[in-house]
């Protein structure tokens, strides 16, 4: 009697870390065989939430408890991810069904959406106490058939309220540049490829101002001869996003120097922003451009 007291407390001790859930290898360890198990299902102790894996004292109820339990039945190494992931996270409001999981083997549950996928290190963690994938990761592997506007508030979100920081996302996608997801937040967040074409650049500048937080630029803005990059007119601000393969050479040169002579005799001021700079430290380059932005603002006032 003592001994089976001892057991349940353990089971319980067990299931308490996981969401009221316990696996059959973990019951076995407990010390329980098959004839313990069985009987405790029959008297309503255990409830089978998956093959192999129990509810204890009652079937799961809440989305966390039946996110432990689909990934406690896709065994070791499996974490919540995908939609699932960023209803955790707080970001998405339903719990969709089926629940998504990763998972390393082959292992496929019913009624769990598996999504086989060796993931990092570093895109797993645990919230909730569920092993899950990082917000970042969640977005990059939902990216593809999220739209611009949903990503851009996931993203907001996700700094507001769980310290999602920008070079979080930006590590993923250039972590996993082949991913699905990696263009479509590439395009969100402003960020360029690792050698950008011009309209690289023309396509994700007036994302990486939303991004920053800086007002929208109007693009290819019509100039005298000239074709400026982007302008932000209200500060008389242009800024040219140059790349060595479109600026490289004599006639590039000669023509940028006097496009800037021409644009600073008309009262405007020209940042110039490198590919290299521009893909390698974009926050750096949004604070130095408000700076530029904020100090223009103040000489017209």
């Amino acid at each position: 009697m003592g001994g089976n007291l001892e057991i349940d407390k353990e089971i319980a001790h067990t299931a308490a870390r996981q969401w009221g859930n316990v696996t059959r290898k973990q019951l076995l360890a407990i010390g329980l065989d098959d004839a313990g198990i069985n009987h405790r299902v029959k008297i309503g102790r255990l409830y089978r939430a998956h093959r192999a894996v129990y509810a204890v004292g009652k079937p799961p109820v809440t989305p966390h408890e039946h996110a432990m339990a689909a990934v406690l039945a896709c065994g070791d190494g499996a974490v919540l991810s995908h939609g699932s992931a960023l209803a955790l996270w707080g970001i998405w409001r339903r719990w969709e069904r089926p629940l998504n999981v990763t998972v390393r083997t082959d292992r496929r549950p019913r009624g769990v959406s598996v999504h086989r996928n060796k993931l990092d290190a570093r895109d797993v963690t645990r919230h909730y106490g569920i092993p899950v994938t990082t917000l970042a990761r969640a977005l990059l592997d939902m990216a593809p058939g999220m739209r611009a506007k949903s990503i851009n508030r996931a993203i907001n979100n996700g700094r507001l309220e769980h310290g999602l920081q920008l070079n979080d996302v930006i590590d993923v996608v250039r972590g996993h540049p082949h991913h699905r997801g990696a263009a479509k937040l590439r395009q969100v967040l402003g960020i360029a490829t690792k050698r950008p074409t011009r309209s690289d650049f023309e396509r994700s500048f007036p994302g990486f101002c939303r991004r920053y937080g800086l007002p929208a630029p109007e693009m290819n803005v019509s100039f005298g001869k000239h074709e400026l990059d982007a302008l932000f007119r209200a500060e008389g601000v242009i800024v040219e996003l140059d790349s060595w393969t479109f600026h490289s050479g004599r006639i590039p040169f000669e023509g940028d120097r006097d496009k800037d002579a021409d644009t600073l005799a008309a009262g405007l001021v020209t940042v110039r922003i490198t590919d290299e700079r521009y893909e390698k430290a974009p926050e750096r380059e949004a604070v130095r451009l408000h700076r530029v932005l904020a100090w223009r603002r103040r000489r017209a006032a």
